[in-house]
C-alpha cells in the first residue's frame, strides 16, 4: 500500500470525522455506533484502495463507502428487528384468543409480514404510530396505511368465517 495513499486517507479521516459521524448517526439512528461504522468503512477503504483509481476526489470516494456501510448497518438493525418482532408474533399468535377458538390469532398470521408487524406492535406492544415508525424504519403514514389494510383483511376474514 502505497504511503501516498494512507495519507492522503488518514487526512480525509482527521479533517471530516466529525462530519462522517454525523451522517453515519443520521443513517443508522444510532449515534452511539456511529464512529465505529465510520472506522468499519475507512478500513473497507484501505483494503480496497485497489478499486480507487485516483479518476475522482478521494473524500468523495470515502464518503460512498462510509455512507454504504452505514446503509447496511441500519439494513442489519432493521431485519434484527423485524426478525424479533416475528418471533413474538408467532408466540403471541400460539396463544388461544379471547374468543377462545384460535380464529383471530390465525387471521393475523395470515396477514402480510409488514401489516402483522403493524398490528402486533400496536395492539401487542402498544406503541403509537410514530413508535412504530420508528422501530420499523417506516414512515407513519406507512404504519396507518398498514394498519388499515390489515384492519379490513381481519374484518374480512372474520366475517367470512361467522357467516
Amino acid at each position: 500500500m502505497s504511503d501516498e495513499f494512507v495519507e492522503a486517507v488518514r487526512l480525509v479521516y482527521e479533517e471530516r470525522l466529525d462530519d462522517l459521524c454525523s451522517v453515519v448517526a443520521a443513517i443508522t439512528r444510532d449515534r452511539d455506533g456511529a464512529r465505529d461504522v465510520v472506522h468499519e468503512a475507512f478500513a473497507s477503504a484501505l483494503r480496497s484502495r485497489g478499486q480507487y483509481r485516483g479518476e475522482g476526489d478521494l473524500a468523495a470516494w470515502i464518503w460512498r463507502i462510509v455512507v454504504n456501510r452505514a446503509r447496511d448497518q441500519r439494513r442489519r438493525r432493521h431485519a434484527d428487528v423485524v426478525e424479533s418482532v416475528l418471533e413474538h408474533v408467532e408466540d403471541a399468535a400460539a396463544r388461544p384468543d379471547r374468543s377462545g377458538d384460535g380464529r383471530l390469532a390465525a387471521a393475523v398470521q395470515a396477514l402480510p409480514e409488514r401489516q402483522r408487524l403493524v398490528v402486533f406492535l400496536r395492539y401487542y406492544a402498544d406503541l403509537d404510530y410514530r413508535q412504530i415508525g420508528e422501530v420499523l424504519g417506516i414512515a407513519t403514514g406507512t404504519v396507518s396505511a398498514a394498519l388499515n389494510a390489515a384492519h379490513l383483511t381481519l374484518g374480512r376474514q372474520l366475517n367470512e368465517v361467522e357467516q
